[in-house]
This record gives C-alpha cells, sequence and structure tokens, in this order.
C-alpha cells in the first residue's frame, strides 16, 4: 500500500521526492456505546483497514491537500496561517481543526504541505473515518516536525478538534481507539480517568464481522447531541442527592434507588442505558479475559435490546440486521455499533457458517430494507503509524 500511495502522489502532484506515508485504523467498538461522553467504559478495537495519507512538507504556509475519495473536490488549497472551518472543504475541515488544535497548544507548525488521503472505510458507515482522518493528520505533524506530543495528549487533541473546530461533541473513544489500538487486543477504557488496559481477543473459531447497512448517518446533524444534552440534564438531577461527577459512576442498584430524582421519563430511559451499558461493559471484559465468549455474546444482545429500547439509536436498518443476525444458528453475538442512526453492526460468528451468516443476513435484509448492506470480515489492526 506504501508503493500505492507514493505513486498516487506523484500522479497528482508530479513527482515524489521527499513523501512520507502513514496509516491510521478505524475502529470498532465492541461493547459499551454512548457511555464515554458519559464518564463510562467502552471495549473498543482498532481494525485493519483505515485512512492511509502520503504527505511533503513545503518550504512556504501553502497547504494543497486530495483526497482519492473524493475526487470531485479535486486539490483543495488553504494557508496554515489561516485555519476557517469552511463548508466548500469538507473533508480537508477535520485536518484544518488539527492544526488549529495544535497552534492552540503552543505548536507551531509553520510549514505547509501537500498530501494524498486514500480510506477504505466506508464513509458514514460509523467505524470513525473522521477520527481517523484526525489521528492521521495529528501523527504526521508530530513526527514530521518532532513534536513530541505524548501519544494520549494528540489523543486529547484531535477529540477537542472534533468538539471545537468541528461542533461534534464526540466523546474521546474513536480517537483513544484509533491512535493507541494493538493488534489482536480491544481496549478496556474509563473514559472519566482515561485508564485503560489492553485485552487479547483469542478467536480460534470464531470470527467479527461488521455488517454496514449502507443508511448514512451524520454524526453532526443526527440526534447524537440531543442524547448528550439529555444526560447531561439527567446527571443534573441525581446530583441534587448524589455526590457523583458522571452517570459512569453509579451501579444498577444506586441507579434504581435514586431514578426517581429525574423528572423526565426520557431523560430516566436514556441515563438508565448510560448507566448499566456502563456496567455490562465492564462484565463483558470479564468474560473475555475468562474465555466465555457465549457470555460476552450475550451481553452484546442485551446491549443492542438497551439501545433500541432506552436510548433509542438504532432505526429499522440496525434493528433488522441485528434481528437477522440473533435468527442465524451461529451467531454468538450481535449489536449496532458506532452512534447509531445507521451505519454498522458488528457480530461474532462461527467461523464456519461465516459465508452462511452472510448469505442468510444479506438476503432477508434486502427483503426487508429494499437495498444492500455489506460485510467485512474484522481483522484487529494497530495504532495510527508510520509505515
Amino acid at each position: 500500500m506504501k508503493n500505492k500511495m507514493i505513486e498516487m502522489f506523484k500522479n497528482i502532484y508530479s513527482d515524489c521526492e521527499g513523501v512520507r506515508v502513514f496509516f491510521s485504523p478505524g475502529r470498532v467498538n465492541l461493547i459499551g456505546e454512548h457511555t464515554d461522553y458519559n464518564g463510562g467504559n467502552v471495549f473498543p478495537c482498532s481494525l485493519s483497514f483505515g485512512t492511509y495519507g502520503a504527505i511533503r512538507t513545503r518550504e512556504d504556509n501553502l497547504v494543497r491537500v486530495y483526497s482519492e475519495n473524493f475526487k470531485d473536490l479535486g486539490i483543495i488549497e488553504f494557508n496554515i496561517e489561516n485555519l476557517k472551518n469552511e463548508k466548500e472543504h469538507d473533508w480537508a475541515n477535520y485536518l484544518k481543526g488539527v492544526l488549529d488544535v495544535l497552534d492552540k497548544h503552543g505548536y507551531k507548525i509553520k510549514n505547509g504541505f501537500e498530501m494524498v488521503v486514500y480510506g477504505n472505510i466506508p464513509n458514514g458507515a460509523g467505524l470513525s473515518s473522521s477520527a481517523s482522518l484526525e489521528l492521521l493528520m495529528a501523527v504526521m505533524m508530530n513526527e514530521i516536525h518532532k513534536l513530541n506530543i505524548d501519544r494520549v495528549e494528540l489523543v486529547k487533541y484531535c477529540q477537542e478538534a472534533e468538539n471545537k473546530f468541528i461542533g461534534v461533541n464526540c466523546g474521546i473513544m474513536d480517537q483513544f481507539a484509533i491512535g493507541m489500538g494493538k493488534e489482536d487486543s480491544a481496549i478496556l477504557l474509563d473514559c472519566n480517568t482515561l485508564k485503560y488496559n489492553y485485552y487479547p481477543i483469542v478467536l480460534k473459531d470464531e470470527v467479527i464481522i461488521i455488517g454496514n447497512t449502507n443508511k448514512r448517518r451524520g454524526l453532526g446533524d443526527s440526534k447524537y447531541n440531543e442524547r448528550r444534552s439529555e444526560c447531561e440534564k439527567a446527571l443534573e438531577e441525581l446530583q441534587t442527592e448524589l455526590s457523583i461527577s458522571s452517570l459512569g459512576k453509579l451501579t444498577e442498584e444506586e441507579f434504581e434507588e435514586h431514578k426517581h430524582l429525574i423528572k423526565s421519563d426520557i431523560r430516566r430511559k436514556r441515563a438508565k442505558h448510560a448507566v448499566y451499558e456502563n456496567r455490562r461493559t465492564l462484565k463483558a471484559a470479564a468474560e473475555l479475559e475468562k474465555g466465555n465468549l457465549n457470555e460476552f455474546g450475550k451481553l452484546m444482545n442485551q446491549s443492542h435490546i438497551s439501545l433500541r429500547d432506552d436510548y433509542e439509536v438504532t432505526g429499522i436498518e440496525l434493528d433488522t440486521i441485528v434481528d437477522l443476525a440473533w435468527n442465524f444458528e451461529g451467531t454468538i453475538g450481535a449489536r449496532m455499533t458506532g452512534a447509531g442512526f445507521g451505519g454498522c453492526a458488528v457480530f461474532i460468528v462461527k467461523a464456519y457458517k461465516k459465508d452462511e451468516f452472510i448469505d442468510f443476513v444479506s438476503k432477508g435484509y434486502k427483503e426487508k430494507i429494499g437495498y444492500d448492506a455489506e460485510f467485512y470480515i474484522a481483522n484487529i489492526g494497530t495504532r495510527t503509524t508510520e509505515i
């Protein structure tokens, strides 16, 4: 892939002298959805597919970037001294956001650059193409300019870029999984403290499959921000009697004992999901460590039900693809993954039945929804790095 990226760069900018190539993975969250911004735990892993970037610095402060995924936009140009979120610059705003945050934290990038990007993460599928692009930019700048920024700090900067420059109130999970991923391991991350542990995923007779509903979901214009504010309000109501900093601090029992403090039925449901999902995630990591994959799968199923009924972020496409998976004999666990409202589901399936599974779910999905889903066998990759 490195040679392909260099060739791509040469085709766009005429020569490829001094080009360096980086890779930034996508991510899938196995369990722990909408818990990250509620101070809970998540359990993601980085993927073997993601975003590739070829870059060469310039002597001036002009930036010229091109994406093979958005050919119709051509080469986008901006000045490193004038970073503004401009609608017509589309995907390049994620790069600008990272550069802007680095600048605000005292890291002055004085040189512009030329860059070619190619991603094989399905755009809008919920596998975090935006965070992958942000980490790609951050790691490139860190390595090329020898900024020596700690990797966890870089992860925080990328989240800040999405929050403040792009305007999406995402939690830190996506950036953390992509920036800190490890081959054949998931990360149990406490989003409140950023303490984390790697859990090896040993799949002898099973595979992880990602099913893309092909229902596009735009994170910024979805109900993501609405769910977040509902949880923040529920937390405020609980704090009238409880000394807690986040919903992630509560056990199920503590929540049940104090849920009457939440004045709205809707907010009560949202908070219930955040509390119960957080505890499910801790249980799931413990079961995986003991080798109890079937129990892990049951917790995945419970997670989807909670996301469907209490958090209400699934929709007919995700519910259909997961229901079909539940009705297939070789499925160990199935749930939506990502922000919801479309995007992807993740399945753990008996390896010898993977082709049969894809065929069964594909046919059922097309019959009910009217268009095709796509499926990918997910190999667990490593963190953003130079290749």
